[in-house]
């Protein structure tokens, strides 16, 4: 029998996903919903706390007796302002210091705090698998030669862009970089491009993992979604990384892109 998983649920439906294919097989689970991120309409946690309660959370999933877990789901990072931490969060972001100036080093150290806590932390994919995207093509629609051209030069530049901890995900058109996501998410990284497009073929989405990060935590994902941002925006593309990215409902995807008329790929990444 499997230990009781603990999940850490931000926003989306990942969560609930990973919940539902646990309670498949049988394997009970422990939610701990983080406020202001995961919403209580579509997510059934068993407790709630807010960003910088991580001593507070450390105690319920001890009490609950989870041994492993995996964090998931949109979170936004607030300022340090916003946040109001406990004795154990204050204590590990001392302890992090300049090293936490990046979400991925922030993350990193933060699940080798957990893990010095007795919990095993795994990736999301880890238990339901049909989540990773594999090589290939999702749906009918295929990149042409001017598409593959802009791939390329979005993983070039997503692998910069990564090896500083600033983002994930690139757009680029014809050639032309229209912008880079940051602080702002995929989403509103899209809005934005869309009000840049240039003229002729669409742009493209491209999303890889970090250089070097924890791929059991952050993974790029993308879902119907991201697909419908996509359209909206003037792109006729996403390209992510096999291995290397989530897939939320791979068949809503497929079935979004076709009717939009986007192609979607997973891509193998040399690195």
């Amino acid at each position: 029998m499997a230990p009781r998983l603990g999940i850490v649920a931000g926003g989306g439906d990942v969560p609930a996903r990973i919940s539902a294919a646990c309670e498949k097989v049988g394997r009970e689970v422990y939610i701990l919903g983080l406020e202001g991120q995961a919403h209580p309409d579509t997510l059934e946690a068993d407790a709630w706390i807010r960003r910088g309660e991580g001593g507070r959370g450390v105690d319920l999933l001890r009490k609950a007796a989870v041994e492993e877990l995996t964090m998931v789901g949109r979170v936004t990072r607030p300022s340090l302002r916003q946040l109001r931490l406990d004795a154990w969060s204050a204590r590990v972001l001392a302890k992090i210091g300049g090293a936490g100036l990046g979400d991925d080093s922030l993350l990193s150290s933060l699940v080798r705090e957990i893990e010095r806590e007795g919990f095993r932390v795994v990736a999301p994919e880890s238990i339901f698998s049909d989540l990773l995207a594999s090589e290939s093509q999702y749906g009918v629609n295929a990149p042409d030669q001017l598409a593959v051209d802009d791939i390329e030069r979005g993983i070039a530049v997503a692998r910069a862009l990564g090896a500083l901890d600033v983002g994930q995900a690139v757009i680029v058109q014809q050639g032309h970089v229209l912008g880079v996501e940051a602080a702002e998410g995929t989403d509103m990284l899209i809005e934005r491009c869309g009000n840049m497009r240039l003229d002729g073929d669409g742009g493209v989405l491209v999303k890889i993992a970090k250089p070097g990060q924890d791929r059991r935590i952050d993974l790029p994902t993308i879902g119907p979604a991201t697909v419908e941002f996509a359209a909206a925006a003037g792109l006729r593309g996403i390209a992510v990384e096999a291995n290397g990215a989530l897939i939320v409902d791979r068949d809503a995807v497929i079935r979004v892109a076709d009717a939009l008329d986007l192609f979607v790929v997973a891509i193998t990444v040399d690195w």
